[in-house]
Order: C-alpha cells, then structure tokens, then sequence
C-alpha cells in the first residue's frame, strides 16, 4: 500500500493528513496549533509542522507529500535563507494605505488586467510595500520573497538556514504553484510568469521568488520522496473537494468565501471578484465576504437559544419570514463594498416579528450576503451548476435545507473534513503518478 502526505498550514493550525494513495482513506494524522496574531515567525509554523507529523507517525513510509497553506502571507528571507522579520498575514491590515497607492499609481482596470487582483491589504504586494515605506533596512536586507507553503515546502525538502539544515540555502530550490502565486499581486494568470515591474514597485528593487511549478511538477525532497507543487488553501479545498468546472463552493465561517472552478479567468476591475488561479490549470474566482456564521451567533445571543435551537425555530417559520428580512452587514461588508454599513431589520409588524421569524430572517440574510457572491461570479460569465456548502454554518439543519432557495442551485453538504490537506494529498497521489 503506498502512502502519501497531505499538509493544511492555515492561520490556525496544521494539520497533516497520511492517506492511502488508491484508496484515499486516512490512515493516519496529525495536528498542531499556531500561534494567534496578524505577525508571526514562520518558525513556530515549522516547529508546528513537525509536531503534527510526529503524532501523524512521521514520514518514513511515505512515497510523495505536498503542503496546502494560508495565502498572501510575506515571508521574507535574506541572502543566507534566514527570515528578515515576522511574516505579515493574510489577516494583517497595516498595508491598506499601500494598496491605495498602488491603485493610483497603475489604475485598477490596469492591474486586474495584468494579475487578477485589484490590491487590498491581505495580499502580499501590499506588505512589500509597507515593508520598503516603514521598514527600510528590513526591506534591503530581503533577497526573496515566498509565501507560507513554499517556505514550509522548502524546509521539510531539507533547505533552509545553513545552522538549521543538511542541505543548506539553496535559495534557488524554493517553488511554489500557481494558485499561491495568483494571490501574491505581482503574478500574471494570464503569461503564467511573475509581473516582475509590479513587484519592483512594491518592494523598490527586484528579487529572488519561487519557480512556480506546472500542477504534476514535482520536485524531490532529501530522501529522494517526490514533492508536488502544494496549493493555496481555497484551492487545496477545491481540490479536496473534488470541485470541478461548474462547481461553486460556499464556506460559510466566521467570514465568508464563495469561489467556483472556471475553465476561463476572470478580471473584475471593481475588484469584489479575486482572479485567482487554482491548482490543476483552471482558475479559481473568488469573493470574500465579512458577515456569514457570526450574523447566526448573534442572532442566537439575542434570542438566547444554541445554534441547534435557532434552526429549529427557523424551520417552524415559513419562507420569507413572514415578511421580515434581515440585512446582515453587523460590521461592515466587503462584498459589496460597504465598509460603514450596519445590519437592520426591515419588515416588522405585530404579525411578523416573533422569534421564529426572526430566526428564519437570520438564516436567510446570511445565505442572502453568500449570494451576492455568486451573482457576482455569474455577473463575469462563471458557469454555476452545483453549490458545496461547507464550514461550520453547513452544519445547521436550517442552513442546509433553506440553503437551495436562497442561492438557487442545487446544494450538496460533504461531510466536514480536512478538505485542503486531503486536496494535497490528492496532488501527492497525481505527482507520485506522473512520468
């Protein structure tokens, strides 16, 4: 039985996954937590990496591996391998002036025509540009620039500082994939290469960056195990997943993301849509949203009911709430663009404003800002034919069934899972494969 390893680096945690590579079963994992904060030393990644695959059983017996992980994050290296400073996340919003300045410099349509993006502050362009205004030695001290799971990938190959590794810096080792480059800012979709202008305007000079690797590139690792190219979390789920063209995943957590598999790319100069490629040579649009499985929290507050209680009391209410709708938009919304906006309560009467109602209005106004996604995604020409509801909203019984009428396709639930780690095991099994 040959085994492969899939990686999930995300914000929180990583998680390892060791499957059966004909059957896809797990056979064995492992998890590790990462520290809290917008700010932090790629080490503790790697010291978490390695926790994970020791409870996992470690690696020995397995014959390829790749890593998933949170995009956009800046991890810059100098000369000699070493991390200039705390890598900045996706989550880390002191780049926001510096998107702005981008934006003024090249014009929206501009750069959603050359990388898909239109900047905002999660996107690694925008931190290298902080990087060289607020921190110029830092800045001059950088000779590459990788993102989370191209770094994570290098170290378990065997690279890094020469102190901490057999193999030493071999700058010139680091790859990464196509749907981590697509969400950098400096990355054209459409060539396949680095917008090497753009990433001088950002950092002040040009530098080393990863060798994107094709979707069953591989490389090896020091025991001589192949290594795919790894993936960006959404398109690790996606791949987890088995999302194909057509397909529209909807992750409802504390946030929101809606992203469907499209054969074409996608530029959308407002920029509610992220041009994003995915992992097997398709594209991967992608809109985020602010208000998704907290609008549900503090509805729940306010009734004082746990989230089973809730669905129960929107199921026993019929559709469109009698009339009342709630807006969702507690703290702002980013898809639309409506960073002041607040939620509200619209429809109440006498008749209309009862706590199943109100409930059924939650529901429905969560799944009504998850929409705004998808006709986005239809409003650029995405085919949609099929909706995968997952996170942890996809597990109330009210979701699930109003789900299909809000968003108007067909709705599948998968069983909760670690869908980015299996996605890279998935690419462990094709790169394990290919000639």
């Amino acid at each position: 039985m040959a085994l492969v390893m899939g990686v999930d680096s995300s914000t929180q945690s990583c998680k390892v996954v060791i499957t059966d590579a004909d059957s896809g079963q797990i056979v064995r994992q492992g998890r590790a937590g990462h520290p809290d904060g917008t700010s932090v030393d790629p080490e503790a990644w790697w010291q978490a990496l390695q926790s994970a695959i020791t409870e996992a059983g470690g690696i020995d017996d397995v014959e390829a591996w790749a890593i998933g992980g949170q995009q956009h994050g800046m991890v810059a290296l100098d000369a000699e391998g070493r991390v200039v400073r705390d890598a900045l996340l996706w989550n880390d919003t002191r780049s926001a002036a510096a998107a702005t300045d981008l934006i003024a410099e090249y014009g929206a349509d501009a750069l959603a025509e050359r990388t898909g993006l239109v900047p905002v502050a999660s996107f690694t362009i925008t931190k290298l540009r902080w990087l060289r205004d607020f921190e110029p030695d830092n800045a001059a001290r950088v000779a590459v620039v990788a993102l989370p799971h191209d770094w994570l990938t290098w170290r378990l190959r065997g690279y890094g500082p020469a102190d901490t590794s057999a193999l030493g810096p071999a700058i010139d080792e680091l790859v990464t994939d196509r749907s981590d480059a697509s969400g950098t800012g400096y990355w054209n979709p459409a060539t396949g290469e680095y917008d090497r202008e753009l990433f001088a305007s950002a950092l002040g000079r040009d530098a080393v960056l990863p060798r994107v690797l094709g979707p069953e590139e591989w490389v090896t690792d020091a025991a001589g195990r192949r290594v795919g190219p790894g993936a960006g979390d959404n398109a690790g789920a996606a791949l987890g997943l088995g999302a194909g063209p057509g397909d529209v995943v909807v992750s409802i957590g504390t946030s929101g993301t809606v992203f469907a598999v499209s054969e074409t790319r996608t530029i959308d100069p407002t920029g509610t849509v992220a041009g994003f490629a995915d992992c097997t040579g398709r594209f991967l649009p992608l809109v985020a949203t602010l208000n998704a499985a907290r609008v549900l929290d503090a509805i729940a507050r306010l009734l004082g009911v746990e989230h089973d209680e809730l669905a129960t009391l929107a199921l026993a209410a019929e559709t469109g709430a009698g009339g009342l709708s709630l807006v969702p938009y507690f703290e702002g919304e980013r898809t639309p663009n409506l960073p002041d906006a607040t939620a509200s309560l619209l429809g109440m009467t006498l008749a209309s404003t009862t706590r199943e109602n109100l409930a059924r209005a939650a529901v429905e106004g969560m799944l009504s800002g998850m929409g705004a996604g998808l006709e986005a995604l239809r409003g650029l020409g995405v085919p949609l034919e099929r909706a995968l509801l997952i996170g942890g909203a996809a597990q109330s019984a009210a979701v699930r069934e109003i789900a299909p009428q809000v968003l108007g396709l067909p709705v599948e639930v998968p069983e909760p899972g670690e869908y980015v780690a299996r996605g890279a095991a998935r690419q462990a099994v094709s790169v394990l494969r290919a000639d």
